[in-house]
């Protein structure tokens, strides 16, 4: 399916959010997900199906000031 992650359109297989983390090879626990503008809580990122034309902003903390 076809949706946009943070800010780029891409191919994607994977049918939840936490199975995409894992597809585009995201490691470690702090991150902070949208789906579709709307903030996701961790414990739905499992059950939370995606589908085409879907927008998801991975939010990952930077060091820096």
């Amino acid at each position: 399916m076809r949706v946009t992650v943070n800010g780029e359109a891409r191919e994607i297989v994977s049918e939840s959010i936490d199975a995409l983390l894992g597809e585009l090879d995201y490691e470690g626990s702090h991150f902070a997900i949208a789906l579709n503008f709307d903030v996701l809580p961790r414990s739905r990122w499992a059950e939370t199906p995606l589908k085409n034309g879907d927008e998801i902003e991975i939010i990952t903390p930077r060091q820096g000031g």
